[in-house]
């Protein structure tokens, strides 16, 4: 009667949808899968695409003559009246013996043009500043090109553009193809885009400053977030009486983990610098906000990692004569380390690419200067990132892929030391 039943014709039938169904269950999991990863590949394409041209930079190797008439007629040597001579002049000099061609006014601009105005002048005032007894010789120095030309040299400008249409000129183009052929433009590794802080001259610009201040403002996001944060998880797990006043303090964490980044920009605006009027674009700010931003996270996955423990650990410590405490802190608490660490991490490494907090306290600033403590004015990576995407030269397009790599390859770090962390330091039972 059994087999009857189960191999009758509505039961072969129920069977066959039931396994259509599984069949399509499992063609439609692997659709999504396969659509999110080619999804994420072409962005991650993209950006690599864009932004891997950023870590080379073509430069100028000439012979400079630092011709003491112009920069020292006095021959005094003074540091602070050097720094102030007209580097702009010598530049120019050695453009124009660099391109003979260029005779008249307009095509002594363009040859000038050639490097980058600010680059060569500030490389040069750095150089007699730091030697003045350089003043009188010819030196050999390395000189950034103009963004439009090293744009030219990277296959991002074409040639074959109507000239009125792009800002490199048909002369220019002749010239750097001679000056490459000859060795004087070369191509190398864009140690700017790491040692430099922001400028208005995609040539000029790096990381540097975005980076410390993202170094920063994690640190203090960090030395809050964390300890508040586990030992608030700590005393809510283990601790606090059950009731409505405890129970409407979890609701409220949990709701806070999934409150938009945006609302605590505008509560570090309103509280951290209207209410205490704490320095603006400071790490310090950047960091609390961040750190508020962070305490639901670590609180949550530092609970549930105590919950994960097993009982009878628990147990069998109070029945060996262990206090409640002594039982919490020397053996549910280690064992649930891994899991706390893992949680905490990401969390940090989630906080470390918000932008919007960030914007709301300021720390949009233009910072040319690398930040030296945490209330020095200070950018961030993800701020970094924003304000050259909405720049409109195309060099700054690949700047800004190159600064979306370097942060990713943070967060990918960060996010791997965590998987690292939780394998070296989880214990089986």
């Amino acid at each position: 009667m059994s087999n009857s039943v189960h191999t009758s014709e509505r039961a072969l039938k129920r069977l066959k949808r039931r396994k259509r169904g599984e069949t399509v269950f499992r063609g439609a999991g692997l659709t999504a899968i396969s659509f999110s990863v080619l999804a994420l590949g072409w962005l991650l394409v993209s950006i690599f695409a864009s932004g891997l041209s950023a870590f080379t930079q073509h430069n100028l190797h000439v012979d400079v003559v630092l011709t003491e008439s112009v920069l020292d007629p006095d021959g005094a040597r003074d540091p602070a009246a050097l720094r102030k001579a007209n580097f702009r002049k010598i530049v120019q000099d050695t453009m124009y013996t660099l391109v003979p061609e260029a005779t008249d006014r307009k095509a002594k601009a363009k040859a000038f043009a050639i490097a980058s105005s600010s680059g060569a002048t500030n490389s040069l005032r750095q150089l007699v500043y730091n030697d003045p007894s350089q003043v009188g010789e010819t030196v050999r120095i390395v000189l950034p090109v103009s963004d439009e030309v090293d744009q030219y040299l990277k296959g991002k400008i074409d040639r074959d553009v109507p000239e009125e249409l792009r800002k490199i000129s048909n002369a220019q183009i002749e010239w750097v193809e001679a000056l490459k052929d000859n060795r004087v433009i070369r191509s190398g590794f864009n140690w700017t885009l790491f040692s430099a802080t922001d400028s208005r001259d995609p040539e000029l610009a790096g990381v540097a400053s975005a980076f410390v201040g993202s170094a920063l403002t994690m640190l203090v996001t960090l030395l809050m977030a964390f300890p508040i944060g586990v030992g608030a998880a700590v005393y809510l797990e283990e601790y606090a009486p059950k009731n409505r006043f405890t129970e409407f303090i979890e609701i409220n964490i949990n709701n806070l983990a999934a409150v938009p980044s945006i609302v605590f920009g505008l509560l570090g605006l309103a509280v951290f610098l209207n209410t205490f009027g704490l320095p603006r674009s400071s790490p310090l700010v950047g960091g609390m906000v961040l750190a508020l931003m962070t305490f639901p996270i670590i609180i949550i996955t530092t609970r549930a990692s105590l919950k994960a423990v097993p009982a009878g650990i628990y147990k069998g410590a109070l029945s060996l004569g262990a206090s409640h405490t002594q039982a919490v802190f020397h053996h549910k608490l280690p064992l649930a380390a891994p899991g706390i660490l893992t949680g905490s991490i990401i969390g940090m490494a989630q906080a470390l690419g918000e932008t919007a907090p960030l914007l709301m306290i300021g720390m949009v600033a233009f910072v040319t200067e690398v930040p030296s403590s945490l209330t020095d004015p200070a950018s961030a990576l993800p701020v970094q990132i924003f304000l050259w995407s909405d720049s409109a030269e195309q060099a700054w397009n690949e700047r800004t892929s190159a600064a979306i790599m370097i942060l990713l390859a943070v967060l990918l770090s960060i996010n791997a030391f965590a998987i690292w962390l939780r394998q070296r330091l989880e214990r089986r039972w």
